[in-house]
């Protein structure tokens, strides 16, 4: 009988431990790879998974404006740049008329040269938002299931604690720091 009684025991928390890591294994963990390639496939796709909505108008506002800039700064370029050609092959001493301006050669030169700079950078910052959305969602995908909660204390309190060499006490002071959960 009392084998019987320890066998059924056994089995008992058997079948409960094996109930509660199958539970743990249903559980699926948030995942920061997913994340950042849900940005990297649509920007702002990955602050989604992360529940984080109000990232995704701050990423397409910094891409948009970047890229705006970018296209509108090649377009003047080209202009400037068409400009230069056409003043260089028909008169270069001359001036050439544009955006309610007149410009030498070398005006048009250093116009073309400013906005290739200005588009290049541009460019290269709306990479740069891109890339860091891809960063931010792997990031918050990490600190997604970090406790962040207010159930931490912290205490300070005198201690007295005996010194084993001489069987005295000393005075001290102890600090608990107590994480709930």
């Amino acid at each position: 009988m009392r084998k019987s009684v320890v066998f059924f025991l056994c089995l008992l928390i058997g079948i409960q431990s094996f109930s509660q890591r199958q539970q743990d294994s249903l559980k699926t963990k948030h995942s920061p790879k997913l994340a950042a390639t849900f940005s990297a496939v649509l920007p702002g796709l990955g602050q989604a998974y992360n529940k984080k909505y109000w990232k995704i108008p701050i990423v397409y506002a910094g891409i948009g404006t970047l890229a705006y800039l970018s296209i509108r700064n090649n377009n003047y370029y080209q202009d400037f740049k068409t400009a230069y050609k056409n003043l260089y092959d028909t008169n270069p001493n001359g001036y050439y008329y544009m955006y309610n301006t007149s410009f030498t050669l070398s005006g048009l030169e250093a116009g073309k040269n400013y906005y290739r700079r200005y588009r290049d950078m541009y460019a290269i910052f709306t990479v740069g938002v891109y890339v860091l959305n891809i960063v931010d969602a792997a990031v918050d995908g990490y600190l997604y299931d970090f406790d962040i909660s207010d159930d931490l204390s912290l205490k300070i309190q005198p201690e007295f604690m005996p010194i084993a060499q001489n069987n005295s006490w000393g005075a001290g002071v102890k600090i608990c720091l107590s994480i709930q959960k």
